[in-house]
């Protein structure tokens, strides 16, 4: 049996968000997939989700008024490679695909247990809707962020995250991202 040594590095871990109210038809669009994955998917998968209603995990192939949202937040870690990480996913002939993507109705006591999103090279919450005192997004046990109605966040999917109990109303599409080799080969 092979022995795992380990050696641990003490750094910080970067949770990027942004206000996305600029793209409210894009939202609303959202917002109507996933009332109607409510209707068409009525039961939640089961998962760390303990919430009132969860999508399918796939519900950007089973809905495509979820496929505006997907695109921008693909931009956007593109965006944050390139800014943070100061790698050109595009030069390096490799892309970004939503693995998954899934819509959750949070109401009153509902929570998200401690998980990681790994192996995926994202994760991100676009709020939707979330009332003043709704739950708290919790990262790695320290991070608080407290979620503002038309916000994304996105994070390595390495990053330990939970929803304590909810108080409140909370409407969120989460997403998980992974890089994939483009065939675009646009240094050819």
């Amino acid at each position: 049996m092979e022995t795992l040594n380990l050696l641990e590095v003490d750094t910080k871990v970067p949770v990027f968000w942004w206000d996305m109210s600029h793209l409210d038809p894009v939202l609303q669009l959202a917002r109507e997939a996933l009332d109607e994955l409510r209707i068409s998917h009525p039961d939640s998968p089961d998962s760390n989700v303990k919430a009132q209603y969860m999508s399918p995990w796939k519900s950007h192939l089973l809905n495509v008024k979820m496929q505006p949202l997907c695109q921008e937040v693909i931009r956007l870690a593109k965006v944050v490679s390139k800014t943070h990480w100061n790698t050109d996913i595009e030069a390096l002939n490799l892309d970004f695909m939503i693995a998954d993507c899934w819509g959750v109705i949070y109401e009153s006591a509902d929570k998200t247990i401690a998980h990681t999103h790994f192996p995926s090279d994202f994760a991100a919450v676009m709020y939707l809707e979330a009332d003043e005192n709704c739950a708290p997004i919790v990262f790695e046990r320290q991070l608080v962020v407290q979620p503002k109605p038309k916000t994304l966040v996105m994070f390595p999917g390495h990053v330990l995250h939970e929803v304590p109990e909810n108080h409140g109303h909370r409407v969120v599409v989460a997403m998980n991202l992974n890089k994939i080799p483009s065939f675009s080969n646009k240094s050819a």
